[in-house]
């Protein structure tokens, strides 16, 4: 078999996908943990472009953006499948995939926020995203986006609520509510329970702490 590294981060919403696709395909792979302020030599030469994890290298070459690399997973290994076959069903996939990506942008005014104004202002963007997904993404008797089965729906969304969760914890807020988003909230605790999400899944407080310390550091550097 040919050779499987990962470059991540723990903590990172776009490397558990990675992690999650690699996991849900059965695939053994070697997990390089980088450095955010000081990354190594090898991974700004596998992406010298956006000099950004996660990068998966297999065989020895380098595939970066965390959906290009489940993409390339899943059409290289394709057992398991992650992407509707039917095509009609594949593109809309990748329409809410991109949906999921495009919601990223919300994360970060949540996660630099300095006082109750701020945050309130990024959770209502953020319920903005919630109720279209809410509303247009998942059906009443859906549990995942896949239906019966976790695809690459799943694994963007999944890694995006996951990481509104870590700020629920770290900032003692509330955003992905069960009472605004029924269906959210019902199809996350189905995600998180199937095994190989749950036991590939950092823990709350644990990436809080964590969070915590690094958004310290990244404001600290700017002002």
């Amino acid at each position: 078999m040919a050779e499987v590294k990962l470059h991540g981060f723990w903590y990172s919403p776009f490397t558990l996908r990675v992690v999650w696709a690699l996991k849900l395909k059965g695939i053994p792979y070697e997990n390089i943990e980088e450095d955010r302020f000081n990354k190594s030599p090898q991974l700004l030469e596998y992406n010298p472009v956006h000099k950004k994890t996660p990068v998966l290298v297999h065989d020895g070459k380098p595939i970066c953006e965390s959906m290009v690399i489940v993409e390339y997973i899943d059409e290289m290994w394709s057992h398991n499948p992650l992407l509707p076959s039917d095509p009609y069903q594949r593109a809309l996939a990748r329409f809410w995939v991109r949906y999921a990506d495009d919601m990223v942008s919300s994360i970060g005014p949540l996660f630099r926020s300095t006082n109750d104004e701020e945050r309130e202002k990024a959770i209502e963007k953020i319920w903005e995203h919630l109720k279209v997904v809410e509303d247009e993404g998942l059906g009443d008797q859906k549990k995942f986006f896949g239906g019966d089965t976790i695809n690459i729906v799943d694994i963007a969304f999944g890694s995006i609520c996951k990481f509104y969760l870590d700020l629920e914890t770290m900032f003692g807020v509330k955003v992905l509510e069960a009472e605004k988003f029924p269906h959210l909230h019902s199809w996350f605790n189905n995600f998180k329970h199937v095994p190989l999400i749950g036991e590939n899944l950092p823990s709350h407080e644990k990436t809080a702490v964590f969070l915590k310390s690094l958004r310290e550091k990244i404001i600290g550097s700017k002002s």
